[in-house]
């Protein structure tokens, strides 16, 4: 019954996407406010309903109920009930349900919270999400129906979960990317809206960027619990591999990061207008792109779900309707918007345009060295590998000046600046700068390596421009501390913003150059020395979980002869899906991890063990943290709510 129940409000759900895309766009095209004032009870009862099919689905999970060929694919009555539950979205039919869950969810909320906006604009907004729900809701009715029964041949036990998903990570990871990923559906929602009523101004860019800004929030926290799931689940040790799926979620978020920049512009300088519009388009639009990746079977990852050529096909034919029919609407109307505003070369409209154009370049780089190999072997011309080796050599290239801009741009004034004014404080930066990236590496590092140096004066430069900028700018006041504290959450996000990014920048540039890999044969009271850590093989215990058994091996760490502490890493074996994964041992502080993994057992009885050094690689996930914090500060700047509450009064007394 559960089964039918969570269908039934499936349906249910596409029926209201179905007329919430149709009625109150007809109503904003022939101005009747009754179809436009439905636009908020249709969306709420599609995220109603879609919440239901959601519950029903968890319910057949925790309740074991194995008639419904989902639940038997991916659960068993051994999985932990926590587990049972982050199982509903462990693969491709109810990963979907999710996606679809966090698409009505942030529709439902668009429409609690867009009661300030003008009636028209927020019925058009509202409807095309309705439009994009249409296109997902028939994908999971015709392809990926989650409540399919295995009558009348019920299995006894389920296949279990797949045992890399068996983690904490995984519990948060996907619903934050998602989160990210159909976030970025409102920003585009916005744009389409703003180009059906011709109205591309600053007030559209003020109602879209929260919105944006809390997308690109979810997006970073995602990409940022994904690095760190795979940095000590997969047993290898790295934190970024340039992985097809990896770059799916990763493109999104540098057009989202250009987005949020432009939309800033849009609003306060009523500029970049159509080439805003055009970055929204271009973010929902690699958005669909990374779920046609993931789930059309073109590639293979440990991230993707199973290849079905029928549900490739439908993904694709959807990702063709929304690319090419807004990019006609864009066609059509983005032609028609001028902007007025005049500003010189040197000033932060055209740094910020700087800005836009390296991270597009960016992401073009990324696209095409993510597809290129898929059309090569496609079109039966063999196999082309674009790995790690090209990734980082165009990035390096491409960051230097992207790290430039993030230091002049917010010290730059709107419309013009005397490039004589910054002269004295960019040198003194780029001094101190350069100073910080030598001096540090030749006081506490073994040796010298140049692309560490780089890195670090790129981190350097920019939190020393960021002082410089907060000491510009109340320089002028006569009580500097109350200046300073005054200044707007967006202000201060962007600090964070910024910093956070300097934080990052650290990490890779110290783990990448400093990191110590050894894989070495250890038996039970063997030591490995890795100056001046020791490695001590104590004791391998047995141990066994719910559906697991292990071999854990304990390992006592020291430090100059200085016991520091002791680590458990395993050899796991699932014992429904005969599947082994390592369960890394972490010894960890603020400035270096040490990893170690256990490999196979060899033939004396002895093991090999992957031993890491991996210094500053936590910064990499702090840094990311700060930049989320600084989203978070700019989206609820105090403007926003003053302007949306002034806005709604002049409503009022009309």
């Amino acid at each position: 019954m559960i089964a039918e129940i969570g269908h039934f409000s499936l349906a249910l759900a596409f029926a209201f996407s179905l007329l919430l895309a149709i009625v109150p766009m007809v109503g904003a095209y022939r101005g009747h406010g009754g179809y436009m004032a439905l636009a908020r009870p249709l969306t709420y009862g599609m995220f109603i309903f879609t919440a239901i099919s959601y519950i029903a689905l968890t319910t057949g999970f925790l309740t074991g109920d194995f008639s419904i060929v989902y639940v038997a694919n991916n659960s068993s009555t051994l999985l932990p009930w926590y587990y049972r539950i982050t199982a509903v979205w462990g693969s491709h039919e109810g990963s979907f349900l999710l996606w679809m869950l966090v698409q009505a969810g942030w529709a439902a909320a668009l429409a609690l919270y867009s009661t300030r906006l003008p009636l028209t604009f927020a019925a058009r907004v509202l409807a095309v999400m309705g439009i994009i729900g249409v296109g997902f809701y028939l994908f999971m009715l015709l392809t990926s129906n989650p409540f399919d029964r295995t009558l009348p041949l019920i299995p006894i036990d389920g296949r279990d979960m797949n045992p890399l998903l068996q983690d904490p990570g995984m519990i948060i990871h996907p619903p934050l990317l998602y989160f990210g990923y159909v976030g970025l559906s409102v920003a585009f929602s916005f744009a389409i809206a703003a180009l059906l009523g011709g109205r591309l101004d600053s007030a559209w860019a003020r109602w879209s960027r929260p919105w944006t800004l809390a997308a690109w929030i979810f997006l970073t926290l995602g990409i940022m619990v994904g690095s760190w799931w795979a940095y000590y689940e997969l047993g290898w040790g790295g934190w970024w591999f340039w992985d097809p799926v990896e770059n799916a979620s990763f493109m999104p978020w540098l057009i989202a990061t250009a987005l949020i920049h432009s939309l800033a512009v849009t609003e306060k300088r009523g500029t970049f207008k159509s080439w805003t519009v055009l970055l929204a388009i271009s973010g929902f639009s690699l958005s669909l792109l990374g779920t046609f990746l993931v789930r059309s079977g073109v590639l293979v990852s440990v991230h993707s779900f199973a290849a079905d050529p029928k549900r490739g096909l439908f993904l694709l034919g959807f990702l063709a309707v929304v690319i090419i029919g807004s990019l006609v609407l864009y066609a059509l109307r983005a032609s028609k918007v001028v902007s007025h505003t005049r500003y010189e070369l040197f000033s932060r409209e055209v740094m910020l345009l700087i800005n836009n154009v390296l991270l597009v370049t960016a992401t073009v780089v990324v696209l095409v060295g993510t597809l290129l190999p898929l059309v090569h072997q496609q079109l039966g011309l063999g196999s082309v590998s674009i790995g790690e080796p090209f990734f980082n050599s165009v990035f390096f290239w491409l960051i230097i000046p992207f790290v430039v801009v993030i230091g002049i741009a917010p010290m730059v004034r709107w419309r013009r600046q005397k490039m004589a004014e910054l002269a004295k404080p960019l040198f003194l930066a780029l001094v101190l700068a350069v100073a910080i990236g030598i001096a540090l590496p030749v006081i506490f590092a073994d040796y010298v390596a140049g692309l560490a140096v780089i890195g670090l004066i790129m981190a350097a430069w920019i939190a020393i421009t960021t002082v410089q900028e907060l000491r510009l700018r109340i320089a002028s006041r006569e009580q500097k501390l109350p200046a300073l504290v005054k200044l707007g959450r967006s202000h201060w996000g962007m600090v964070f913003g910024h910093v956070g990014f300097a934080v990052v920048i650290i990490g890779i540039a110290l783990v990448q150059n400093y990191e110590v890999e050894r894989t070495v044969r250890m038996a039970e009271g063997d030591t490995f020395v890795q100056a001046p850590y020791s490695f001590t093989f104590k004791h391998l215990n047995h141990r066994e979980g719910s559906n697991w058994v292990s071999d854990a091996a304990t390992f006592e760490i020291a430090r100059n002869g200085k016991v520091i502490g002791s680590v458990v890493s395993e050899k796991r074996m699932y014992t429904i899906q005969r599947q082994v994964q390592t369960q890394t041992g972490l010894q960890v502080n603020p400035l270096r991890d040490l990893y170690i993994a256990m490999g196979e057992q060899l033939s004396d009885g002895s093991w090999a063990v992957r031993i890491q050094v991996k210094p500053f690689v936590r910064w990499i996930w702090f840094g990311g943290v700060l930049m989320a914090i600084g989203g978070l500060l700019s989206m609820t700047d105090k403007r926003y709510r003053l302007k949306r509450k002034q806005q709604t009064l002049q409503e009022a007394s009309l």
